[in-house]
């Protein structure tokens, strides 16, 4: 499932979209929000498949390799260990996994060739020659394999990166929230095989995109007012426009999202500004709505609800 802080990193691009249109539509973009969330499920399953087509391809070499003319005693009593593991064996039967298929229309039958290149590519990995060689196999070790082979050999795949751009061209930022549900889905295998929700609370979490999104277009120009006032040495054309969104998404959440800290989401878009803007981003974001919080506060104009937010947000 996506947490809030990939959440707040897809309005943020949605929004930079949005405002770099003259008179652009908000029920437009906003669906577009939700669509490319979507689309992170269908990247998720993508992955999920890969690993039951690479365990197809390892029995059709398996087959290959005993059929050859002259076969070695190797190809005749092969190492079994990959083919039985219980996790790829529970992905490959699990129901759950080819209704999404079906639903989202995905195959890796076009692409077939790179799937042999990284089942090939793999074999030659220390990583699966010292899980083909391990003295005491688990279910454990078989989990732990697969999770490795996701997040090291997968994940950095330059092969499988440009393929999955060429898919979707948002999916280069997506790899990230994509793999991560894949490595969580598998850590959560204790013998049956649950598919990740995309989000934890669905009604709450497009609820929560949908004000963030919503409020800080509706408060564009008083955020920009706010933010004047506590930048008066600066002229708000030469601050980075993407601290000016990050800091204008902030108050929308510190405004109008009720049930998170203020200090949550500060440290939050203090965080996105180290990946996604300039070097000293997060200082003058973090000073700049230091003051901000405080006018808000003294006003009277941050209302938290819920256990634990009435003081000290």
């Amino acid at each position: 499932m996506l947490n809030r802080r990939y959440l707040r990193i897809k309005t943020m691009q949605t929004l930079y979209s949005y405002f770099q249109q003259e008179k652009a539509d908000i029920g437009f973009y906003e669906k577009e929000l939700f669509k490319s969330l979507d689309k992170i499920y269908d990247l998720y399953v993508y992955v999920l498949v890969l690993f039951t087509d690479i365990h197809h391809t390892a029995h059709l070499v398996l087959e290959e390799n005993k059929n050859k003319r002259l076969p070695t005693k190797e190809d005749l009593d092969p190492n079994l260990r990959f083919i039985e593991n219980s996790l790829l064996v529970a992905l490959t039967n699990s129901e759950d996994l080819k209704r999404e298929v079906i639903k989202r229309k995905i195959s890796w039958q076009s692409d077939f060739d790179l799937v042999r290149k990284l089942y090939s590519e793999l074999r030659n990995t220390e990583l699966y020659k010292e899980y083909m060689t391990s003295p005491t196999p688990s279910a454990k070790e078989d989990k732990q394999f697969l999770i490795s082979v996701a997040t090291e050999f997968l994940y950095d795949h330059e092969l499988l990166n440009h393929l999955f751009e060429e898919k979707n061209m948002h999916w280069a930022d997506d790899t990230f929230g994509a793999f991560s549900m894949v490595s969580r889905t598998f850590e959560a295998f204790t013998g049956t095989l649950k598919l990740q929700p995309l989000y934890k609370d669905p009604e709450d979490d497009q609820n929560f995109i949908s004000i963030l999104f919503r409020k800080t277009i509706a408060g564009d120009k008083e955020y920009d007012q706010l933010i004047d006032l506590k930048t008066k040495n600066w002229e708000l054309e030469r601050i980075a426009s993407m601290d000016v969104l990050l800091m204008k998404m902030a108050i929308a959440e510190f405004l109008h999202v009720n049930n998170v800290p203020v200090k949550v989401s500060l440290n939050e878009y203090i965080d996105i500004s180290k990946e996604y803007s300039t070097p000293n981003s997060k200082t003058f974001i973090n000073g700049v709505l230091d003051k901000i919080i405080a006018d808000l506060k003294r006003d009277n104009r941050i209302q938290k609800t819920g256990r634990g937010l009435m003081e000290g947000n």
